[in-house]
């Protein structure tokens, strides 16, 4: 399989992010957002998922925390597409359960090249730092819809937001290491023969 890297650029008014993106890594991250659970919750994904991220942004945080969670979102998903190429050789399908504590998160991953999420994560607090928790489950969404997956989440049981929040991005890390794990065989794993990607 050839290397699967991918490097992004992506400036705006709101944000400008710099990332590169190894999905054959071991797990290493350098994460700087300026919003610390944010970087938290990535570190995590790429540690359970065995990629290696570098990201750094910087956002219009005077306004609030959405435009950063949201664009860091979308950058790691175009990454993940790039990186997949077409697609072939992948397993495609990945599923996990996560445990932290009394928290249970459950995620299952569809590299479909059609992008939906369904994120339920129940959270009740306004912010976990300075996170807003509306953002937590926006960030998988821009992540899903920007790299062409079908991506549900759910969290069936937990107290505490911070170790729901956590073991939600640790069920989708391990999903999705399943997902881009090498299947094997060299074909597009799709009845159709080719997986597009309607999103870049």
């Amino acid at each position: 399989m050839k290397a699967r890297q991918a490097d992004i650029a992506r400036k705006t008014k709101e944000t400008t992010i710099s990332l590169q993106l190894d999905l054959d890594g071991r797990g290493e991250a350098q994460i700087e957002t300026g919003i610390g659970f944010l970087d938290h919750l990535l570190v995590i994904l790429a540690k359970h998922a065995r990629i290696d991220l570098r990201l750094t942004c910087e956002g219009d945080l005077k306004v609030d925390d959405h435009h950063s969670a949201e664009d860091c979102g979308l950058a790691i998903g175009q990454a993940l597409s790039r990186a997949l190429g077409d697609r072939s050789g992948i397993k495609r399908f990945g599923f996990a359960y996560a445990p932290l504590d009394e928290a249970l998160a459950r995620a299952v991953v569809d590299l479909s090249g059609r992008p939906f999420a369904d994120v339920s994560l129940r959270l009740t607090r306004e912010k976990l730092g300075e996170l807003s928790c509306e953002n937590v489950a926006h960030v998988l969404q821009s992540f899903a819809f920007a790299g062409g997956i079908t991506l549900h989440v759910d969290v069936l049981k937990g107290i505490n937001d911070h170790h729901r929040a956590e073991s939600a991005f640790k069920a989708v890390a391990l999903a999705l290491k399943d997902a881009i794990a090498n299947s094997g065989h060299v074909d597009v794993p799709s009845t159709k023969g080719t997986i597009e990607q309607r999103v870049e």
